[in-house]
């Protein structure tokens, strides 16, 4: 990928989140442009390709100076949540390590004189969505403790573009691709181990991005003057219901998809049920209402600015990268 000549290299980049999914493409792709990359962990690294440092956006001691001679910052650190957590368990956390985190972050970035600083938020900070695909001028809503984390974690960004930090946000929905894990990955080894309900089609809409198209958009977003100060959702610019990516996933495993289908009025009713068993536990039922609503229900995005403005072009579709996907994910099991 060659999204510049000359903007990025020579330069010198820290990453947070680098060990993530998201994050081990990023930097793969910015050690292409010819940039220095340093990386903040938790833990020492093992690397010739890139500087490790050690520390914690959560102890603000442990990272000071950390942005010294830096001049892109790429922020995808956050708290990663068990699939089985109930919402609001890991809250206090996710607020700590995602809106002081970048409170944190974008004091040294400040400090030090960085010229960009790319922030990957979430479509969840602008609430669940809907069948109807919003964007960016849609008010954000956020309904749950990761989506309010995120938006704060936004405003913080945005903010410090007024002190002379030039930032952009990228709101990000379901990401897929090589590597990814999840609901995606789930589903799959769940369809093919046969743990899978035969769903109806709802004609549920639902948008997505492959990884490798987020890195074309994070590329675009520091190396463009126009994305100072502007949040941006990136997605493949395809529509997915649930029931389609599901007749993909038997057609990728060459088996015929079941003839039957589970009405939805009797998920309903397991879902409830799965409610009230996550509640007696404190975490999860493998279906209730939550996933439900991810299976069944949309969430719809546009990507029309980004494209607009940057000239991004996404080149995945889910439909052509699953069979890559499921070979990866069953060669794991």
């Amino acid at each position: 990928m060659n999204i510049t000549t000359g903007f990025m290299s020579g330069k010198t980049a820290l990453v947070t989140g680098a060990t993530g999914f998201i994050g081990k493409h990023m930097v793969n792709a910015i050690l292409e442009q010819g940039v220095s990359v340093i990386v903040l962990s938790r833990r020492v690294l093992s690397s010739k390709k890139y500087k490790t440092v050690v520390g914690d956006l959560t102890c603000p001691a442990t990272i000071e100076g950390i942005c010294s001679g830096v001049d892109i910052v790429f922020h995808l650190g956050g708290y990663a949540h068990a699939i089985d957590e109930l919402d609001g368990n890991g809250a206090e956390k996710n607020w700590q390590v995602t809106v002081e985190g970048a409170k944190t972050l974008v004091k040294e970035a400040l400090k030090a004189g960085v010229s960009r600083f790319l922030f990957f938020s979430s479509v969840k900070a602008m609430g669940e969505g809907s069948e109807i695909c919003i964007d960016e001028t849609t008010a954000a809503q956020p309904v749950t403790s990761y989506g309010k984390a995120k938006r704060e974690a936004e405003k913080i960004v945005l903010k410090a573009g007024q002190q002379g930090l030039s930032s952009t946000v990228l709101r990000l929905p379901m990401v897929y691709g090589p590597g990814c894990k999840g609901n995606l990955p789930r589903m799959i080894q769940m369809i093919a181990r046969g743990h899978f309900p035969p769903l109806p089609e709802t004609g549920n809409k639902r948008s997505m991005v492959d990884v490798r198209d987020v890195v074309q958009a994070a590329l675009l977003a520091v190396t463009s003057a126009a994305a100072a100060g502007q949040v941006y959702i990136v997605t493949d610019e395809q529509i997915y219901s649930t029931r389609k990516m599901y007749e993909w996933i038997y057609a990728a495993l060459q088996r015929p998809v079941p003839g039957w289908t589970i009405p939805l009025s009797v998920l309903r009713m397991v879902a409830c049920l799965g409610d009230v068993i996550g509640n007696i536990k404190g975490k999860r039922f493998v279906l209730d209402n939550d996933a439900l609503e991810k299976l069944t229900g949309s969430a719809c995005y546009s990507s029309e600015k980004i494209t607009r403005n940057l000239g991004y072009r996404p080149t995945f579709t889910l439909e052509k990268v699953l069979p890559e996907i499921l070979t990866e994910v069953l060669h794991k099991r």
